[in-house]
């Protein structure tokens, strides 16, 4: 969640309340529930003389409408709801039919603000007389599904800090939201109801409870700026442990634009090629080195902060670290046989690599033989130029670096993903390697935005 140095537009609606008391949660999506049960039964009855085309393609309308309807629903909610909804989004796509993950993928963090009164209240609670050390600003400068975000300033000492704020309740809703969730695609009948459907809702409850628990979240930013403080290249907030609990954390505040902003765009080329390999080397770092990522591919977790000396390097602003996943040894092994064999674009040693899954035990050599292919296309970033001709020739600079800009390599990956699932009965992958094919997604698109060109063997030679 970003905090960046700009103010947020003022014209937000703020509410007084949220949702959050188990009863209104469920009467809200009872009261759902109900409704789409209602269009259900009206649509299946007024259905019955079409003829099979008529009604597939009337079906699918129907899907969408009640998708966005349930959307728009859970949107009014905040809270875990629309964390749980956006989840399934990200890593529901094997799971769940297209209209449901498109229409899951609008619920957006950015909702309506708590009002001030209500946010001074929890802080009061939370912090008692030591509240009255800080000067708030009651203007939020960033807001998301489970929490608040407000500047403030330590009277004492001057320091800049921002106060993350849990909402109230939300971190007790998280059990019976998930419950309603699953009740609510139930009724709804969208969803095919599975054991892999049951599995992901059990790594979404962990992931959540996780996520509300701001104590593991501060020591995971305490370790990450251990890490990366010697490296000018990154800035990880400082958290001060004096107004910081379970449901309240407070961090340096650190300057920075938005990945998306025009300032970055018109750098010299030079300085966005170092942010992009910058960005893509720590994503390696974590994998391969640390074994914990940050799984969340969401660009408001970062900021850049450009530097007004061109001799000095822009930093990457790393915020977040709530959904932090940490690997076992059996998946970094394989995670590095499989980079191996795309640098050096080897189809055998791919295919030896898929091992350790009973998702890659149960494939035919056909299948098996596709989708090592479908995973060369995916490390094709990382490949060794002089050993991979299949890279497109407009996606290498004269220096041999890698132009993620001419790549379109999502939508070739996809294409080719569609054609190996087709071929086989398909079984969900390990929720692993969606996290992390869910975060190399979020760093091709970043690296796309800022049209940067990476050098493959700086990336992948210490790993090898």
């Amino acid at each position: 969640m970003a905090h960046n140095t700009s103010k947020p537009s003022n014209n937000k609606q703020s509410i007084d309340n949220l949702k959050t008391s188990g009863f209104e949660r469920r009467l809200s999506i009872a009261k759902t529930s109900l409704n789409i049960g209602r269009r259900w039964a009206g649509n299946s009855m007024s259905g019955i003389f079409l003829d099979k085309n008529t009604r597939a393609k009337r079906n699918q309308a129907f899907m969408e409408a009640q998708a966005n309807y349930v959307v728009e629903e859970l949107g009014k909610l905040k809270g875990s709801v629309v964390k749980i909804g956006q989840m399934l989004a990200l890593y529901g796509e094997h799971v769940l039919p297209p209209e449901i993950t498109s229409a899951l993928q609008t619920l957006n963090d950015d909702t309506a603000t708590l009002s001030w009164p209500k946010i001074e209240q929890t802080l009061r609670h939370t912090l008692k007389d030591k509240l009255n050390e800080l000067k708030v600003d009651p203007v939020p400068i960033g807001t998301a599904s489970l929490a608040q975000v407000h500047r403030a300033t330590v009277i004492a000492t001057g320091e800049e800090v921002v106060l993350k704020i849990q909402y109230p309740g939300v971190a007790e809703a998280i059990d019976s939201d998930l419950a309603l969730f699953k009740r609510l695609l139930k009724v709804s009948n969208v969803v095919p109801q599975t054991r892999a459907l049951d599995a992901w809702f059990e790594e979404i409850r962990d992931l959540l409870h996780h996520e509300v628990d701001y104590k593991i979240e501060a020591a995971t930013t305490e370790r990450f700026y251990e890490r990366l403080k010697d490296d000018p290249r990154y800035v990880v907030p400082k958290i001060n442990r004096t107004y910081s609990s379970k449901r309240l954390l407070c961090m340096t505040f650190e300057s920075g634009v938005p990945v998306t902003s025009d300032a970055l765009q018109t750098l010299p080329h030079e300085r966005r090629n170092a942010i992009g390999q910058a960005a893509i080397e720590i994503m390696m770092q974590e994998i391969f080195v640390w074994g914990e990522m940050q799984t969340d591919p969401n660009f408001g977790n970062y900021l850049v902060r450009i530097s007004d000396d061109e001799n000095e390097l822009d930093k990457l602003v790393l915020l977040d670290f709530g959904a932090i996943r940490q690997f076992d040894e059996n998946l970094l092994m394989i995670a590095h046989n499989l980079l191996r064999a795309g640098y050096h674009h080897d189809h055998k040693a791919m295919m030896n690599s898929m091992t350790g899954y009973e998702f890659f035990e149960t494939m035919s050599g056909k299948v098996r033989s596709d989708i090592a292919s479908l995973f060369l296309l995916a490390t094709e970033p990382f490949s060794d130029p002089d050993s991979n001709p299949d890279i497109p020739s407009d996606c290498l600079d004269e220096q041999q670096r890698y132009i993620w800009a001419n790549s379109k390599l999502h939508s070739r990956i996809s294409a080719s993903a569609t054609k190996a699932v087709q071929s086989f009965e398909f079984n969900l992958p390990p929720k692993e390697f969606m996290f992390i094919s869910r975060k190399f997604i979020g760093a091709y698109t970043f690296l796309t935005v800022i049209d940067a060109h990476t050098d493959s063997a700086r990336l992948v030679k210490p790993y090898l």
